[in-house]
C-alpha cells in the first residue's frame, strides 16, 4: 500500500479514517501498558493486573450489540467522536486515579470508547466498500490500528521510568499524554461517511435480524473465534509483557520497543496481504499464521535472551496481522446484508468476551503457575483457531458455504476462497 493508493478518487475517506484510527489506537496502546505500570506502582499483583485488563472489556461486552443495531439503522460517523471523547476521558482519569478500583473503572470507560470508535469505523468500511474491495480496505483500515500499536508502546516506554520510585508519577503522566493523543484524532473525522450511500446498504428501520440467525450463518462463528483468539493474544501481550519484563529485569523502554516491533511486523503483514491471499488463499493463510502464532506465543514462556524474544515477537506480529482484517471480511460477507453492523458488533462482542475471560484466566494462571503460563494458554487458543480455520476451509470446498458476491467487472478477484 502507498499513500497514492489511499488517495485515489473517492477513497479520501479511507485515508482520513486510517489517520484517525492511528491516533485513537495509539492513545489506547500507550495507555494499556501505562495502566499496568501504574497499577504495579499502586501495589497490584498479577491477579489484579488481570482483573483491570478484563474490566477494559467488560462494558463493551454488553454495549456492542445495541450499538451495532443502531448503526444498521442509521449513520455510523457519530460514534467516532463520541468514542474518542470516552477514550480521552478514560485515559486522563486513569492517570489521576489513586486506587486499583478507580483504575479498573476508568479502564472500562476507555474500553467503551474504543468499542464505539471501532464499531462506527468498521461499519463505514463495510458500507462504503464493494465486496471485491473489502479485504483490501479492511487491511488498509487495520494499518491504522497497527500504526497506533507501533507508536503507543514506544511512547509509553519512553515516558515511564522506574528509577528512584518514579513509576507512579511517570505512568500517570503517560496516561495524560495518551488522552491528548486521542483528542488529536478528532481533526481527521470530517467527511468520513458518504451521506449519499445507497439505501440498499442500510437496513430497513423496521427490520431486526435475530442474533441467533446471524450466529447460525456459516462463517460468522469461525470469524468471531479467530478474531477472539488473535485479539486475546495481542491484548495479553500488551498487558503482560511489562510484567514479564519486571520478572526478567527488562527495562520499560525495552519492553515498549519490543511491543512496537510486534506492531511494525503487523503493519508489514498488512501491506503484503493482497499478494499473500492471491498466492495462498484465505484458508491456508489463516490456518498457517494462526498455527505459527500459537507456537510462538507458547515460546515466550521460555527464558530466552532479549534478542531472541525480539525475533519471536517480530514473527508473531506478522502472523497476528492476518486474523483481524480477514475475520472482518468473513463476518461481513457471511452475515445477512441488513445486519452487517450487528454482525460486526457480535464479532467485537466475542473480542471483548475474550478480553474479559483471557486476562482473568491469565491472572489466575500466572498466580498459580507463574507469569509465563498465560502465554502457553494463548498458544493453545491460537492453535485451536488454526484447527477451526482448516475445518471451515473443508466446509467451503464441499460447497456448503454460501456463494460469494461477484467482484466488480474488470477487477481480479483477490481470493476465491472466501469465508
Amino acid at each position: 500500500m502507498t499513500v497514492r493508493t489511499l488517495q485515489e478518487p473517492g477513497r479520501g475517506w479511507l485515508l482520513r479514517l486510517v489517520i484517525a484510527f492511528a491516533f485513537a489506537q495509539g492513545a489506547v496502546s500507550m495507555a494499556r501498558p501505562a495502566v499496568s505500570y501504574r497499577a504495579l506502582s499502586l501495589g497490584a499483583d498479577e491477579r489484579a493486573i488481570g482483573v483491570i485488563t478484563g474490566v477494559y472489556a467488560l462494558l463493551p461486552l454488553f454495549a456492542a450489540v445495541p450499538l451495532g443495531r443502531r448503526t444498521d439503522h442509521g449513520r455510523c460517523a457519530p460514534l467516532l467522536p463520541f468514542g474518542v471523547v470516552l477514550i480521552a476521558g478514560g485515559c486522563a482519569l486513569s492517570g489521576r486515579a489513586d486506587s486499583l478500583t478507580a483504575m479498573a473503572a476508568w479502564s472500562g470507560v476507555m474500553g467503551l470508547g474504543h468499542l464505539c470508535f471501532v464499531i462506527g469505523a468498521q461499519s463505514i468500511v463495510a458500507r462504503q466498500s464493494a465486496p471485491a474491495e473489502q479485504d483490501r480496505n479492511f487491511g488498509h483500515f487495520t494499518i491504522g490500528a497497527s500504526l497506533g500499536q507501533l507508536i503507543g508502546p514506544i511512547a509509553a516506554g519512553y515516558l515511564i521510568s522506574e528509577r528512584d520510585g518514579a513509576m507512579a508519577r511517570t505512568s500517570a503522566f503517560a496516561l495524560l499524554v495518551s488522552a491528548a493523543v486521542a483528542a488529536v484524532s478528532l481533526g481527521s473525522l470530517r467527511r468520513i461517511e458518504h451521506r449519499s450511500a445507497p439505501a440498499a446498504r442500510r437496513a430497513d428501520p423496521g427490520a431486526k435480524v435475530p442474533v441467533g440467525r446471524i450466529l447460525r450463518a456459516r462463517g460468522v462463528p469461525a470469524g468471531i473465534f479467530i478474531s477472539l483468539a488473535v485479539l486475546s493474544a495481542t491484548d495479553i501481550l500488551t498487558a503482560y509483557l511489562p510484567v514479564v519484563g519486571e520478572h526478567r529485569g527488562i527495562a520499560p523502554a525495552t519492553i515498549g520497543l519490543l511491543l512496537s516491533l510486534r506492531a511494525a511486523a503487523t503493519i508489514a503483514c498488512r501491506l503484503v496481504m493482497t499478494p499473500m491471499l492471491r498466492v495462498l488463499g484465505r484458508t491456508a493463510l489463516l490456518t498457517t499464521t494462526c498455527l505459527l502464532a500459537g507456537v510462538l506465543c507458547a515460546g515466550i514462556a521460555l527464558p530466552v535472551p532479549v534478542a531472541a524474544l525480539a525475533v519471536m515477537l517480530a514473527v508473531l506480529g506478522f502472523c497476528l496481522g492476518v486474523g483481524q482484517p480477514l475475520s472482518m471480511t468473513t463476518v461481513v460477507q457471511a452475515a445477512p446484508p441488513e445486519a452487517r453492523s450487528t454482525a460486526l458488533a457480535l464479532r467485537l462482542t466475542g473480542n471483548r468476551l475474550g478480553q474479559v475471560a483471557a486476562p482473568a484466566s491469565a491472572g489466575l494462571i500466572a498466580g498459580v503457575a507463574g507469569i509465563a503460563a498465560p502465554f502457553v494458554m494463548l498458544g493453545a487458543l491460537l492453535i485451536a483457531a488454526a484447527g477451526l480455520g482448516v475445518r471451515g476451509g473443508r466446509a467451503r470446498k464441499s460447497g456448503a458455504a454460501p456463494t460469494e458476491p461477484a467482484p466488480r467487472p474488470g477487477r481480479r478477484h483477490a481470493d476465491r476462497d472466501r469465508a
